[in-house]
């Protein structure tokens, strides 16, 4: 009896797979062309996304920091998505120094920074920080995007970095929390703070300051707590950092013009088709001319936000500003052979 069971059992058991074997339709094969109908791009999307890191120790609001944005858009639209950008202002990713670091092991993919930091590990760069180099921005560009600045670049990618083009940060001024600075004699005694730079430290000792190094990110609480008593910057640093809540004084010197290279780690730049780099370059490029015309006007309305502000702003005599020029003569004569006396002849012939 029981056999006779188990036989009926396992019939209808089987029975019952035969019918939903034969009930169910098979799944139709999905078309892949299906999403390219609706999406024609779908097809193209990258299924490998390289993402770069872009820091800067600027706010989200500077100039340089909206060149870094702009020129991930343009890549980002130009490559359909396979290279992402990513921006970290305000020195998220760390100061100057740390950044450029970090872009040689390829940790940090990109970055914008002014020519100082770089010239601790390059010290060709130096030269483009020598006081009263340029006596405007256009004679700045000539000389940046001619010759005399791709040779420069040229020397990157032996530590590790990858140099496009460059930016700018704008003119350098002084500003302080002690007294109003009209001449080279009211400089003496105040305690500076200056980029982690040689030239820039011995400059000011020239001018009878006591030069301290201390990184971008840190500057604001050393202004509030009083470590220094002033910094030197471009405008548009001093208003978006908001060193004139903390600062009473400045005086336009433009004793430097601050260029801003802007730059990939060259590890991430090996791991580029041909075709991604020329995107880069183009992006580079475009990315050039919007952050010089947005950092020009940023500097013009910065000085007047300023005084609005209640800064004192002082705007020093042709024959001050010749004083300082000759006050600082000794960082020529020490740091020329360094650089090149022709080469840093030829800067000077394209100031005049």
């Amino acid at each position: 009896m029981k056999k006779i069971v188990n036989v009926l059992v396992t019939g209808c058991l089987l029975a019952l797979v035969g019918c939903s074997s034969n009930s169910t339709t098979p799944a139709p094969k999905a078309e892949e062309p299906s999403d390219t109908k609706e999406n024609p791009e779908a097809a193209a999307a990258p299924t490998d996304v390289k993402v770069m890191k872009l820091s800067v120790v600027t706010s989200k609001d500077r100039s340089l920091t909206q060149g870094l944005v702009k020129f991930g858009e343009i890549v980002e639209k130009e490559t359909n998505g396979a290279i992402k950008a990513e921006v970290y202002p305000d020195g998220q990713l760390g100061g100057d120094l740390a950044v450029f670091d970090a872009l040689k092991i390829g940790t940090i993919q990109g970055s914008t920074m002014s020519t100082g930091p770089i010239a601790t590990t390059v010290e060709s760069f130096n030269v483009f920080d020598l006081p009263f180099l340029f006596k405007d921005e256009v004679t700045a560009y000539k000389v940046l995007d001619g010759p005399i600045g791709q040779e420069l670049l040229d020397q990157l990618p032996a530590v590790g970095v990858i140099g496009l083009n460059y930016w700018e940060n704008g003119f350098r001024h002084l500003t302080n929390n002690t007294r109003e600075v009209k001449s080279v004699d009211d400089i003496s005694g105040l305690k500076i703070r200056t980029l982690e730079n040689n030239l820039h430290i011995d400059m000011w000792k020239e001018l009878g300051a006591t030069p301290t190094p201390i990184p971008y990110t840190e500057l604001f609480t050393a202004l509030e707590q009083r470590v220094v008593d002033g910094q030197e910057n471009p405008a548009g640093n001093v208003t978006t950092a908001k060193f004139y809540e903390v600062q009473k004084y400045l005086t336009t010197t433009g004793h430097v013009y601050n260029a801003s290279v802007f730059m990939l780690s060259k590890k991430f730049w090996d791991t580029l088709t041909d075709e991604e780099k020329e995107i880069v370059k183009k992006a580079a490029a475009e990315a050039q001319t919007y952050q010089r015309e947005l950092n020009q006007k940023e500097s013009v309305e910065a000085i007047d936000f300023l005084k609005k502000e209640g800064m004192v702003v002082t705007e020093l005599s042709s024959e001050e500003k010749q004083k300082f020029v000759e006050k600082l003569q000794p960082i020529y004569k020490k740091y020329a052979p360094t650089f090149g006396e022709d080469l840093v002849n030829k800067l000077l012939e394209a100031n005049k």
